[in-house]
């Protein structure tokens, strides 16, 4: 590792064991949550943790179910937003915190987003990167993107054929995420069949790499021990998702920053004020990784906000 991070424990929450990483104890009271997408790791955050935890904030970083040494359940449903923020709810508890400020992105966001639906009062704060709230629409989500963008769309392809995609990967962990963690990239191209897939076993990945060597081998450990099903599960719960959310308020009534990538292929959120009235918006100039490729200004928008609000 290229930077210096805590060492995890093991907390038992909701029926799994979490791999957590901590930092900023002595700054108890004052918790910041920082959950990671796919397929990512509590190592994502590594920029962001010192710098939070030496702004006074006490850090918890989780690999969440199905990722690094936490728990791996075998059911599909078992990973719903249902079981994903009642694990972050648990992890509240275990800290005796009634509520805490959450920062999510990718997965992480919308788990994030959809934990502050199910459970608002244990969200005090919200930051999301990459991917904005996400309206309900009067379609599940799955259909509705098999409608709009095709079967080869790797959100409806993860659904509809199980166990493809996580085989692909898996046959070289090491090229797939090299290859997957890039920045600088081109303007996307349309091309036939599942991209990520073909960037799974493509010899010539476009862009620029992410990381250092040494920073990836983190990732690429960590998926070539656990494979990436467990991760590839919260994608084969949308449409469970969209039922779950049925009769909750859809309106995010907390704090909330958005952080977008101006290159992200994620699109942005038409009507995010809508749903989320309280919002401050912040654009960066980098594509979709965006605390690892642009982590200063990342970490200065997140502490410029929470200094805002007072909660150091």
């Amino acid at each position: 590792m290229t930077i210096d991070f805590p060492e995890p424990t093991h907390i038992p929450v909701n029926g799994v064991h979490l791999e957590v990483f901590e930092a900023g104890r002595q700054n108890a009271g004052n918790p910041v949550v920082l959950c990671h997408g796919w397929p990512e790791l509590a190592y994502s955050w590594r920029y962001q943790v010192p710098a939070l935890a030496a702004a006074g904030y006490h850090v918890i970083v989780p690999n969440q179910r199905g990722y690094g040494t936490s728990s791996r359940p075998a059911d599909v449903t078992d990973y719903d937003l249902a079981h994903l923020s009642g694990d972050l709810v648990a992890l509240l508890d275990h800290y005796g915190y009634a509520d805490a400020t959450f920062v999510g992105h990718d997965w992480g966001a919308f788990v994030v987003w959809g934990l502050t639906l199910l459970h608002p009062d244990r969200v005090n704060g919200v930051v999301a990167l990459s991917v904005p709230y996400q309206e309900r629409g009067e379609t599940p989500w799955v259909e509705a993107m098999a409608a709009a963008l095709g079967g080869d769309f790797y959100f409806v392809h993860f659904n509809r054929q199980p166990g493809v995609a996580d085989a692909v990967f898996e046959e070289d962990t090491s090229r797939f995420l090299r290859n997957l963690y890039r920045k600088n990239l081109p303007p996307l191209t349309p091309e036939p069949g599942n991209a990520l897939i073909n960037l799974a076993r493509a010899e010539t990945p476009p862009g620029e790499p992410l990381m250092s060597d040494s920073d990836l081998a983190v990732f690429i450990s960590a998926f070539a021990s656990t494979g990436f099903t467990g991760g590839i599960n919260w994608y084969r719960n949308l449409d469970r998702n969209w039922h779950l959310l049925a009769d909750v308020d859809p309106v995010v009534r907390r704090p909330t920053l958005m952080i977008y990538g101006d290159r992200d292929p994620v699109a942005k959120a038409e009507r995010l004020t809508e749903f989320v009235p309280n919002v401050e918006v912040v654009s960066l100039d980098c594509g979709h990784w965006i605390q690892q490729e642009k982590p200063q200004e990342t970490t200065e928008a997140i502490l410029t906000w929470l200094g805002r609000r007072g909660t150091a």
